[in-house]
């Protein structure tokens, strides 16, 4: 098989399959990679930066912001907190509102998540909307993220809690200053 014909079906295949795994909502920056069977989607908008890796079997289904340079390994969920009214009365909750149908729930601000730059999410992680995930942070393979997470900290387990840190405050000054300066690879 030619280059020329190797381009052009890889290129058919990045485009389908953004087409059809990544939603209208959903904002892509430069250099970023999907794995297979991965779905991204947001009932009002995500925002992804720049050189982000999402791996196989991931499910992203809220609206926020990830930053530049976010490693998120294979089997990851990142979910609304609040995607379906579990208070509406007489209702199957099949049948209550749900965020794709409810105003009140799309702009509720524990349904939006912000997951900054440098962040690595480990396989098999679930991170809940409604938090922050700080720069530089590092979630543990099949933790369950319920509250925000400190700029360097590491945290596992479920409920996720802080069990070290990424650098000491001399070490984040310098990958910091590295990163400013392009010093990426």
């Amino acid at each position: 098989m030619s280059n020329w014909v190797r381009g052009w079906f890889a290129m058919a295949w990045l485009t389908a399959k953004r087409r059809v795994f990544v939603g209208k909502s959903v904002q892509i920056g430069k250099n970023f990679h999907l794995g297979i069977f991965s779905y991204i989607s947001a009932a009002r908008q995500l925002v992804i930066g720049d050189s982000v890796y999402i791996g196989k079997f991931c499910s992203i289904q809220c609206s926020g912001k990830i930053g530049s340079g976010v490693l998120i390994a294979n089997n990851v969920g990142i979910v609304g907190r609040r995607d379906h009214d579990l208070h509406q009365i007489g209702v199957w909750i099949r049948d209550a509102d749900w965020i794709g149908s409810s105003g009140r729930l799309v702009s509720d601000p524990r349904n939006w998540i912000c997951i900054e730059d440098d962040v690595w999410i480990g396989f098999g992680a679930t991170v809940l909307s409604g938090i922050t995930v700080g720069r530089g942070a590092i979630i543990a393979a099949g933790a369950v993220v319920t509250t925000s997470v400190s700029p360097y900290d590491i945290v596992g387990g479920n409920p996720a809690r802080p069990i070290g840190r990424r650098f000491n405050a001399r070490e984040i000054e310098v990958h910091e200053r590295g990163l400013a300066n392009g010093l990426r690879k």
